[in-house]
């Protein structure tokens, strides 16, 4: 007798019809091209125990790294060089920490799509009173303009630091070829995927060599990973924005968007196995941001505040220089580099991700030129004003911090609700932690809030 399909294919008229002998799985869009095609097979063989390995896993790979290029956005290039040049090692536990928290944030979005095949503000739509979806909607894009200023602002730097050009026109050629890495979407997810995954790569290398010619202590890494603390309110901004540049709000309602249709389970056995290649595709992606945000952090201890230039960090364009000074032009070139592929990158995907919030919650949509114009019209008006950009990405972050229980509180919710998860329905040690992570990073921010008033 055949095999009982895993999967079920979408098909034009919305409905899906269970394959025969061989699954099949198709994109949800009407047309599948070819090298789509290839993929959704071997994950059907993947899925069927016919592929094993790296092999097994290959098919799987994609969403978490474009969810991961949001924790290594320009944003996190703030903080974590100002962290690092003003405090030393000590909030490399907050990076451990907050990254700890990002694999289970993201992990559970993942998981939601997965089981519902809807996202997190379409579930938000169904399932809260209208009002309610509809302030959600406002403050999620406030946070995506918040998103996009970290974004254009970095990439700006970048041009400017590499090729000279002023940081204006380097806004706009930044917002022309996030145009081109989002137009790669209709040759196929996956060229899209590749493209993502290549620039995290090259942000890997650099920053790799960057620690490899800081020469950092190893004694005051590890005493900065495993022994928590603070050094007054300003470090506690700090950490806030490692958390919000970390623990990225719209990019836990875009990871669900991503699982929602990729691969559609057509059992609950189908849906587990589903989600256990995604967890390793989480784990795996989250780990390379975890990598790439500590390397950062470690090359400012090392090189700035060992030499009593705490207020370098708070500068990219300092920074950029100053690690010409001390360890050379290769260096700094190298910074400047990886600040052009995370602004790039991740404002290709926040333009993703706006557009996942405004379709879930209201259920419109918007033309991407005009989405994309929307959100980078406040980055071009502080750039056009004159205003420190350095100093504005770490306040982005901090205005990110404050919108994460907004997306996070409901993740929770549906996560715990077995009507709605079927049989990936969280479990009590899970919720428990979840919720244990959405404390944290609220009272971090109500403490931020009154020692700021208080100052």
């Amino acid at each position: 007798m055949p095999k009982p399909s895993l999967t079920e294919r979408p098909r034009r008229d919305g409905q899906t019809s269970a394959g025969t002998d061989r699954a099949a799985l198709v994109h949800p869009l009407d047309d599948v091209l070819p090298g789509e095609a290839r993929v959704l097979e071997a994950a059907e063989e993947s899925l069927a125990g016919r592929r094993r390995g790296v092999r097994g896993l290959s098919p799987f790979l994609g969403p978490a790294f474009i969810a991961a290029v949001a924790y290594v956005d320009p944003g996190n290039f703030a903080t974590n060089m100002a962290a690092g040049a003003g405090y030393g090692y000590l909030l490399l536990w907050v990076v451990l920490m907050a990254n700890l928290m990002a694999m289970l944030v993201q992990a559970m979005s993942a998981k939601l799509g997965i089981a519902t095949r809807k996202n997190l503000p379409e579930v938000c739509r169904e399932r809260f009173p209208r009002k309610v979806s509809f302030l959600l909607w406002i403050q999620a894009e406030v946070i995506a303009m918040a998103t996009d200023l970290a974004e254009f602002m970095g990439a700006a730097i970048g041009l400017d630091l590499i090729f000279g050009i002023p940081l204006f026109p380097a806004a706009l050629l930044t917002g022309v070829a996030a145009f081109g890495i989002l137009a790669l979407q209709a040759k196929g997810f996956r060229r899209l995927e590749a493209v993502i995954a290549g620039l995290i790569g090259v942000i890997v290398a650099a920053f790799a060599l960057q620690v490899f010619m800081a020469e950092p202590s190893a004694s005051g890494i590890a005493h900065g990973v495993f022994v928590p603390g603070f050094a007054g309110t300003k470090s506690v901004l700090l950490a806030v924005g490692i958390l919000g540049a970390t623990v990225m709000p719209h990019v836990i309602y875009l990871h669900s968007a991503l699982t929602q249709h990729r691969l559609v389970g057509a059992t609950e056995e189908a849906k587990r196995r589903i989600y256990r290649f995604e967890l390793v595709d989480v784990l795996i992606a989250m780990s390379l941001a975890g990598v790439i945000n500590m390397c950062m952090l470690i090359t400012a201890a090392s090189v700035f505040h060992s030499r009593g230039l705490t207020e370098v960090g708070d500068n990219l364009t300092q920074v950029y220089d100053s690690l010409g000074t001390y360890l050379g032009h290769s260096s700094s070139l190298l910074f400047g580099i990886a600040l052009l592929a995370s602004g790039l990158s991740s404002s290709s995907v926040g333009t993703l991700a706006g557009q996942v919030v405004m379709q879930g919650f209201i259920d419109r949509r918007i033309p991407l030129f005009l989405r994309r114009l929307i959100t980078m019209v406040p980055a071009l008006l502080i750039i056009a004003a004159g205003i420190d950009p350095s100093k504005a990405l770490v306040l982005s972050q901090v205005v990110l911090s404050f919108g994460i229980p907004f997306a996070l509180v409901p993740l929770i919710l549906f996560c715990r609700n077995r009507a709605l998860m079927g049989s990936l329905v969280n479990r009590r040690a899970t919720t428990v932690a979840a919720v244990i992570v959405a404390s944290v990073i609220i009272t971090l921010n109500v403490f931020l809030l009154e020692q700021t008033l208080i100052g």
